[in-house]
């Protein structure tokens, strides 16, 4: 699921905080129909996905990130099929890379009336 793609610039202040990966999201343009986009690398304050056309900078969207649901954001930059997308706010990028079946199961407890026929 995840594919560890260090690039070229890994370690440096720039990438710093920054989780590289391959992970499949939805993105929504202005509210319009999602798209499935490619995301390479998240942190708590964007991420970098591959697009499969372009969209305007400063463009308002809101991606679908697993474990995440969706966050709004705006365009950043674009360059050769790549967009970098700006959150309107932080979040745990940590939990994007949870499986799905990591979540701990929710058990519900029912008084001794829950059972009575």
């Amino acid at each position: 699921m995840f594919e560890h793609d260090p690039g070229v610039n890994a370690g440096t202040p720039a990438t710093r905080g920054r989780d590289s990966l391959f992970l499949m999201a939805q993105l929504r343009v202005g509210g319009g129909a999602p798209v499935e986009v490619r995301v390479r690398n998240l942190s708590a304050g964007g991420l970098m996905v591959e697009l499969p056309f372009p969209i305007a900078p400063e463009g308002n969207v809101e991606v679908d990130v697993r474990g995440l649901g969706w966050i709004a954001g705006r365009i950043a930059w674009q360059i050769e099929g790549r967009a970098g997308v700006a959150f309107d706010r932080e979040i745990d990028p940590q939990r994007a890379r949870k499986a799905p079946g990591d979540a701990q199961p929710t058990v519900k407890r029912f008084g001794a009336a829950a059972f009575k026929r």
